[in-house]
């Protein structure tokens, strides 16, 4: 088992190191069940939460970059207490255990967040947004209000660019563990309608960023650290974990190519084929084909002793789902 926050009565532990990022996988991950196995996951975390409701981002929301993209939705959602009537439910019967993902806005709002969750049967464990501007004390005070008003095991997600000032004060507040980090901010002009647009930005360029300042917060801080930025691929993933990093959280290849995060999965999980002696470099993932194949019913008429192809990709695209779309 890998233990994602500190060692105590509430702490959250997963039998996978992968596990989708906020924002990217929905409230409970129904909308990849055909796709991905969910059971092979170490947890869901769900789309940002707020305590009140809130509106879709007027204008453009999404804005292709040359390596990856922009995305501003405003955050919409119908406020906590209506999503946990719909998903409550939904999570308690989830194949993987439920993150929520709660923004932190002010300390009361977290307050009310954590005391509804912590009620409710199907959530294992509540990641804190911080917002960008967050200073030390901000740190401090909403995640002291986090910690003191529920007993659910307590993630952090830091902002990329202050994730190595603010861990300390994460982690003295309370935090049972630190995500590092959330995507950064940019302006970007959406080519369609000639508008400056500004959102969260994401491509496998963030990698190296992310991946220091995984490798500087791991040095210093006593709890678990979980990696996230730019991963691609399962060398990616492996890269963040040797940085320092106990699990880490998958992002935007899930949007163009879902079944990858099943694939990077099963291989830091231990959960692919044995690669023939002499294979090509394009024949160590069909082994996870075979296994997908298998378990949802399909037969294969492949020798035992061949693998088969491996189930295609969906078609790539730089458009995200829209009802999955982060902030």
């Amino acid at each position: 088992m890998i233990e994602l926050t500190r060692t105590g009565k509430t702490t959250l532990a997963v039998e996978s190191p992968v596990v989708p990022a906020a924002g990217t996988f929905g409230l409970d991950g129904s909308a990849y069940q055909g796709v991905i196995d969910l059971s092979k996951l170490g947890a869901i975390v769900t789309n940002p939460v707020t305590w009140k409701p809130r509106e879709v981002a007027r204008g453009p929301r999404v804005v292709p970059l040359p390596s990856g993209v922009l995305v501003h939705t405003g955050l919409p959602n119908p406020g906590l207490r209506r999503i946990v009537k719909q998903y409550g439910t939904r999570w308690a019967n989830s194949l993987a255990p439920v993150i929520v993902h709660v923004v932190a806005t002010t300390p009361g709002e977290v307050v009310r967040c954590m005391s509804l969750l912590d009620r409710v049967e199907g959530v294992s464990g509540v990641e804190l947004g911080l917002h960008d501007q967050a200073s030390e004390d901000d740190v401090a005070d909403l995640v002291r209000a986090a910690e003191e008003s529920a007993q659910l095991p307590l993630l952090v997600r830091l902002p990329l660019y202050n994730a190595v000032a603010l861990a300390r004060a994460a982690e003295d507040s309370g935090a049972g563990g630190l995500v590092v980090a959330a995507p950064p901010r940019g302006t970007a002009r959406d080519p369609e309608t000639g508008q400056l647009v500004g959102g969260r930005i994401y491509g496998p360029w963030l990698k190296a960023q992310c991946l220091r300042a995984v490798g500087q917060v791991a040095g210093f801080v006593s709890i678990p650290v979980i990696g996230s930025g730019g991963i691609h691929s399962a060398d990616d993933a492996r890269d963040f974990l040797e940085a320092g990093a106990v699990a880490v959280q998958v992002d935007t290849v899930t949007w163009v190519q879902p079944h990858m995060l099943e694939v990077i999965a099963r291989n830091l999980g231990g959960l692919e084929l044995t690669r023939v002696t002499g294979a090509l470099a394009d024949e160590w993932e069909p082994g996870i084909g075979k296994t997908m194949l298998l378990q949802r019913g399909r037969k294969s008429s492949a020798p035992p002793d061949r693998l088969p192809e491996d189930v295609p990709p969906p078609s790539p695209s730089d458009t995200p789902p829209p009802d999955h779309l982060p902030e």
